[in-house]
This record gives C-alpha cells, sequence and structure tokens, in this order.
C-alpha cells in the first residue's frame, strides 16, 4: 500500500471539496478555487470533512498514480485554505526588480536589456528594496504547482553560480561557493 495515498486528507472549516461524475476533483476555500482531473484508475470519495483516495488494484500504474493524486489533492485543500508563498532573492551588484504594471515585473539583472515578467492573474506579487539589502520578489498564490513554476522561470534568468555567489535564490537558500583559479607557481 502507498504509504501517502492511503493517509487521508483532513478538510478544513471553510473548505469544499467537490468531486463530480467524470472524476474531476474542485476545492474551495477562502484563498480561491483549484480544480484537478483525476484518472479514472483512483477513487476520490469526501465523508464526514475527510478526504480518501483509494486505488482498485496493486498494478504498478495504479500504486504510482495513488500517491500522486492524494498529493495534489492535500496541496489544494492547504493552498485554498492557507496558501503559498515563496521569496527569491536576487544576489549581485546593480540587481534590481521593480513591478512595472500590476502583475509584470522588471528585472534589470546586467544585462544589456531589461527583462520584463508577466504573470498570472492567479499570483499576488510584492517586491522589497531596501538600502545595504539585497531585493526581494514575494509571491503569494493558492496554486503550489503555478507559484512553483514562476520561481523557477524567474530563476532561470540568472541562476545562483558557485564563484561569487550571485544570481536569484530562495531566500534561506544556501550556495555552495567553489575557490575560484589558484595563482601559479
Amino acid at each position: 500500500m502507498s504509504r501517502i495515498g492511503k493517509l487521508p486528507i483532513a478538510i478544513p472549516a471553510g473548505v469544499t471539496v467537490a468531486v463530480s461524475a467524470d472524476n474531476v476533483v474542485t476545492v474551495k476555500g477562502p484563498k480561491g478555487e483549484l480544480v484537478q482531473a483525476v484518472d479514472p484508475l483512483i477513487t476520490v470519495t469526501v465523508e464526514d470533512g475527510v478526504c480518501h483516495v483509494t486505488r482498485p488494484n496493486d498494478e504498478k500504474e495504479a500504486r504510482s498514480k495513488h500517491g500522486l493524486y492524494r498529493a495534489l489533492i492535500h496541496n489544494m485543500v492547504v493552498g485554498v485554505s492557507e496558501g503559498y508563498t515563496k521569496v527569491l532573492e536576487l544576489v549581485g551588484v546593480g540587481y534590481r526588480v521593480e513591478l512595472a504594471q500590476p502583475n509584470v515585473l522588471n528585472f534589470s539583472l546586467g544585462y544589456t536589456h531589461p527583462i520584463y515578467l508577466g504573470l498570472p492573474k492567479e499570483i499576488k506579487v510584492e517586491t522589497k528594496s531596501e538600502r545595504n539589502q539585497n531585493p526581494l520578489v514575494i509571491l503569494e498564490s493558492a496554486d503550489k504547482q503555478l507559484i512553483g513554476q514562476v520561481c523557477a522561470k524567474i530563476r532561470s534568468f540568472r541562476k545562483p553560480e558557485p564563484y561569487k555567489g550571485k544570481g536569484i535564490r530562495f531566500q534561506g537558500e544556501v550556495v555552495r561557493r567553489k575557490a575560484g583559479k589558484s595563482a601559479g607557481k
């Protein structure tokens, strides 16, 4: 039995989980509404404020999808009740970020041109630039998958590099530093 898949999902107050006939799970809460189509192999049931995910047999495909859909539904429930927050830090001399328009970020990352990134409307964004501190980008959303994808896109503009430690990284992330070239003897 899947260790993750067999765990029940507790549904907090203010959150409703509905499963339609065509195996589509809809989760509504104070932070928004999320929808996920579930594979026909997997059965989702909601009773007494608890959601259960079950599989019909122990075939490899059913086993692999059992834990996957349980995790996706759990992330949806947590997202609409509490939400997810990611903080990105821009480390480097002259690296800046500002909100050009609502949900459009303007990055200055040492290239010859600025980089504009339009964000989906499901994501709330805030930027902080304080003197003698690295600029921050704070992203909030109910959709864990979407916020992770946007963070990966932002990081791809300047990945943290190991020699000087410059780049875009998550706040609190530790970048292993390497020694540079050593002087010839």
